[in-house]
């Protein structure tokens, strides 16, 4: 079982920026993909940005490329988000999620956060 928990969400003007964490449980962290999702108002959930077990590896959603950053620190067990440049349709709960798999992948996860509000401001 993987505990996430993710942290650093908030209010931001457009145009500012801010950087998700997500502290990972898993005594082998290192040996898990993880990904970033997001839940608007009234919307499905939808892929954000994903990493390989090893950090070697990114994919982003095409809304996001060029502003939104994934990055996974092993010896701290945590992933995070950058995000710059933020849009008021960036607003949602965002969630972290893990898989026991060493390739990216942008569905299928087993593990999942409980969730950080982004709020956008225009």
């Amino acid at each position: 079982q993987v505990q996430l928990v993710e942290s650093g969400g908030g209010l931001v003007q457009a145009g500012g920026s801010l950087r998700l964490s997500c502290a990972a449980s898993a005594r082998t962290f290192s040996t898990y993909a993880m990904g970033w999702f997001r839940q608007a108002p009234g919307k499905e959930r939808e892929f954000v940005a994903a990493i390989s077990a090893s950090g070697g590896s990114t994919s982003h959603a095409d809304s996001v490329k060029g502003r939104f950053t994934i990055s996974k620190d092993n010896a701290k067990n945590t992933v995070y988000l950058q995000m710059n440049s933020l849009k008021p349709e960036d607003t949602a709960v965002y969630y972290c999620a893990a898989d026991a798999t060493p390739f990216v992948r942008i569905s299928g996860y087993a593990y999942w956060g409980q969730g950080t509000q982004v709020t956008v401001s225009s």
